[in-house]
């Protein structure tokens, strides 16, 4: 009996997939996975980098997009590396301009890592706006849909539909206010730098011809200064 009881411990299960989602710690405490999509600027000091980490579940669609707003230095150098990487380290794709995309595919569940690097301004920060985040089979526009699927008579499949359109629409067109937010940034802040160093270059420009003024009758009237003799008593 003890033998039988070895034997049926020691056959070999169903074989089933590994699950990559991430386990949290403790079983009270669940897995902290923030949200889908992220939008906001920041500030990459000289010579530093900065990373962000967005979890995505297998078979999503990943983005990721930034553009360089401002930029201080002495060469005012608007570049920037951008990286991305999946959950077990490897590069997935890297950008390296003013402004740029990376999408990808996620093979598996898990933390991406977004870095940012400012190693080319030695002098001066950053400032970057980001715009990133994952979507999945329910909001993609290419999805193929299923032979057997209801005619559009059928009242619930048609506003099932009518809903998903209405979804894809809905964030497409959250990307494309993203896009003009992040060029109508980096337009502003360029106009108030323009502003400024017209403002700037006036004022010296003016002082520059002040003074020229003030030194050349300075000069003029040192020509026409005649010594008045006194007589000799």
């Amino acid at each position: 009996m003890l033998l039988l009881v070895l034997l049926v411990l020691g056959l070999p299960g169903p074989a089933v997939c590994p699950r990559t989602e991430p386990l949290s710690g403790t079983s009270d405490e669940p897995l902290f996975r923030g949200a889908d999509r992220y939008d906001f600027a920041i500030v990459v000091h000289a010579g530093t980098t900065e990373c962000f980490w967005q979890f995505a579940h297998q078979s999503g669609n990943f983005f990721f997009s930034f553009e360089v707003q401002r930029a201080t230095g002495i060469a005012n150098s608007r570049y920037i590396l951008a990286t991305a990487r999946d959950p077990n380290g490897f590069q997935l794709g890297a950008s390296q301009d003013v402004r740029g995309q990376i999408n990808f595919l996620t093979k598996e569940t898990g933390f991406y890592q977004l870095c940012l690097d400012n190693g080319q301004n030695h002098f001066g920060f950053v400032q970057v706006y980001l715009n990133f985040g994952v979507y999945y089979d329910g909001f993609n526009m290419e999805k193929e849909q299923p032979e057997e699927r209801k005619q559009l008579n059928d009242t619930l499949d048609a506003i099932e539909d009518s809903i998903q359109k209405l979804q894809v629409h809905i964030f497409h067109m959250w990307r494309f206010y993203n896009f003009a937010r992040m060029r109508k940034g980096a337009d502003s802040f360029l106009l108030e730098s323009n502003y400024h160093y017209v403002n700037w270059w006036s004022m010296a420009q003016s002082c520059v011809i002040v003074l020229s003024g003030v030194l050349q009758l300075y000069f003029l009237k040192r020509l026409f200064n005649v010594r008045a003799l006194k007589p000799r008593c």
